[in-house]
């Protein structure tokens, strides 16, 4: 438990020991733990050096009180924390700068091969301070987004992601209850008619874009440094961000089809998911086989929610979806 503050395991057990038998001798302590009289010496020797454990004149051990002993060891770690936060910043600087009169061939890395592409996406997204941004097109090369590791570890620490899916992509197998999970952690998602590649950006430091298939029947990418391009590809998201659909799906999907047609008060989460995704571009059947609906549900449900809007054609449907908040989560 206490390993994340440089103790070790013997270190942790002797303390505890003492905090419920305060003036112990080490012989006391050596029977009562089973440790040898070298592994007990060193760890109180360490205990003692930690200001953990305080030793009397006639050899006797008591426990600091973990609350002073064991607080004072935390608020060291996280200043070492900081400084080892202002020194990434202060080496990323100077990095920045080297690289500024490199060569071409400083600032592009190719990248061949499915395991190499899936190794460097991982870290791109590691290596994000504020914000992950990318496109997601189909076929998934490298790395399907359901085994996407490094998003919930990134999402843990307050990075931000945001995410356009190309309109196709809304088709495969799956990727309704992906962006459903992927949403409830606080994924932004918006979906685009059409996306010129695949791209994944961590800041404004790094790009990874995967690329065709190379000459020896291998997928292939590039992984960009600050530059020039890299600034290019930044402009290119945030414009595509902007006009992109923004995509909102309660529930968790692949539910069998309710029996309540229309909530009381409202579509149910059912109804604005189908919304939320025919706003988004699908096709009736790709819509209902993503919602493990028929088609004849889905336009019963349709039907029913032009009669409450009390509209006549889908567009006027879709309109005051929007307007009064039909498509947003509940």
């Amino acid at each position: 438990m206490l390993d994340v503050l440089g103790l070790e395991p013997d270190d942790e057990c002797v303390y505890r020991a003492l905090l419920g038998r305060p003036n112990s001798t080490a012989t006391l302590l050596s029977d009562l733990l089973a440790l040898s009289e070298a592994h007990l010496d060193k760890a109180l020797s360490r205990l003692v050096g930690w200001g953990l454990v305080t030793r009397s004149a006639d050899g006797e051990f008591t426990a600091a009180p973990p609350a002073m002993a064991l607080g004072a060891l935390i608020s060291e770690r996280r200043y070492g924390l900081r400084m080892a936060e202002q020194a990434l910043v202060t080496f990323a600087e100077e990095h920045r700068a080297a690289m500024t009169g490199n060569s071409i061939g400083d600032l592009i890395e190719v990248v061949t091969g499915i395991d190499a592409i899936r190794h460097r996406f991982l870290q791109v997204q590691q290596a994000a301070r504020t914000q992950v941004r990318s496109f997601i097109t189909a076929p998934f090369i490298a790395l399907p987004p359901d085994e996407n590791t490094a998003e919930p570890v990134a999402l843990g620490r307050g990075v931000q992601f945001r995410a356009v899916l190309d309109r196709a992509v809304l088709a495969e197998p799956g990727i309704i209850a992906d962006a459903i999970a992927s949403l409830h952690k606080g994924v932004q998602l918006r979906v685009a008619d059409e996306l010129p590649m695949k791209l994944v950006l961590a800041d404004a430091d790094l790009g990874l874009v995967p690329l065709a298939v190379t000459p020896g029947g291998e997928p292939g990418a590039v992984l960009l440094h600050r530059s020039g391009l890299l600034d290019a590809l930044d402009a290119l998201f945030e414009t595509v961000w902007r006009s992109a659909h923004p995509l909102e799906l309660s529930g968790t999907g692949g539910e069998p089809e309710p029996t309540v047609e229309v909530g009381r008060n409202g579509p149910t989460d059912l109804d604005r998911r189908i919304l939320a995704l025919l706003l988004a571009g699908l096709t009736d059947q790709t819509a209902a086989t993503q919602l493990g609906l028929s088609p004849r549900t889905l336009h019963r449900r349709l039907r029913r929610l032009m009669d409450m809007a009390g509209v006549r054609t889908r567009m006027q449907l879709g309109g005051y979806a929007v307007r009064h908040g039909w498509t947003e989560s509940h």
